[in-house]
């Protein structure tokens, strides 16, 4: 089975008080908007998903690298790392090429917002990120589209609670 190894952030900026993260929704190719009437039912274009940025960790780079430079090519955003938070394992079968079954492992890292102005993704990451967005970090477990990742989120929100002090350096960024 082939493997792949990726990492990805939680970026947390406060905000008028209350967390809020950075996520994503990716570029993906979804139906068109057609109202196809089936008896007295519409089919309706599947809801946007809903993701935190992450990528594949390129040969010489750390996880922690790779999260904070996916989060900016991703995101528009510079962060900083404040804690390793869990590694997701899954398996999945590629819907291209050799339609493998791959064993992937994700690390996530906890990241404080530095600077940067969210959204603001170069044209060429266009192709993968069709839009970046604040949510509340309490709102997070039931927004993200994937379970492992409303997992990781879940753990952000009780590293917060448990460390307060990590609010005390949210709130002065260095631009």
């Amino acid at each position: 089975m082939a493997r792949e190894f990726s990492a990805g952030g939680v970026v947390l900026r406060k905000m008028r008080g209350r967390w809020f993260l950075a996520v994503i929704e990716p570029q993906m190719e979804r139906p068109k908007k057609t109202a196809v009437k089936t008896g007295r039912q519409r089919k309706k274009t599947p809801p946007a998903i809903i993701a935190l940025p992450k990528g594949a960790i390129d040969e010489g780079e750390k996880p922690d690298q790779t999260a904070l430079r996916e989060v900016e090519e991703e995101t528009g955003l510079r962060a900083q790392v404040v804690s390793k938070l869990a590694d997701i394992k899954y398996v999945y079968v590629r819907t291209w090429g050799d339609r493998a079954r791959v064993f992937k492992i994700v690390s996530f890292y906890l990241l404080l917002y530095r600077a940067g102005k969210l959204g603001n993704i170069k044209p060429e990451m266009r192709i993968e990120v069709q839009r970046a967005f604040w949510i509340p970090l309490d709102k997070a477990p039931a927004l993200l589209s994937y379970k492992g990742e409303r997992e990781v989120a879940e753990r952000a929100l009780q590293y917060v609670t448990a460390h307060p002090e990590v609010g005390e350096h949210a709130a002065n960024p260095s631009h």
